[in-house]
């Protein structure tokens, strides 16, 4: 029944909405994304990779976000959360990735932006262990 893993769902479909649509987005203004980030890790070691940096981060969104669908899905379906625990730790996985980045540019405004969606991420984790 839908109710009895209400919590996990919102959750999944919150980390599903985070990354499907900041991947989108990466999609969309790939070349805007490419120069504030050029700019932003200008006085990093990460300054010349920004656009692996990006396709990588950009593929692993993606994926989180499908799969925590597709969890939805198989949880609501046939009880199972292998898909939803597969998308979570990726979400988590691309979230520490993120913050990295951030702490890297100095930018402590947006490792703390960074740790508002690690909560519920991990808090996800756990509920599904």
């Amino acid at each position: 029944m839908i109710l009895d893993h209400i919590t996990v769902l919102f959750l999944l479909l919150f980390l599903a909405i985070t990354f499907i649509q900041s991947g989108v987005d990466k999609i969309l203004d790939w070349k805007g994304n490419i120069s504030w980030l050029k700019s932003h890790f200008s006085k990093t070691f990460m300054a010349g990779m920004v656009p692996l940096n990006l396709s990588i981060i950009l593929i692993m969104e993606i994926l989180a976000g499908v799969l925590c669908v597709l969890g939805v899905y198989k949880i609501v379906k046939n009880n199972d959360n292998t898909f939803a625990l597969y998308g979570v730790i990726l979400s988590c996985i691309t979230l520490l990735l993120l913050l990295f980045g951030q702490r890297v540019a100095k930018d402590y405004d947006g490792a703390r932006t960074i740790v508002i969606y690690f909560v519920p991420a991990i808090f996800t984790l756990f509920l599904l262990q």
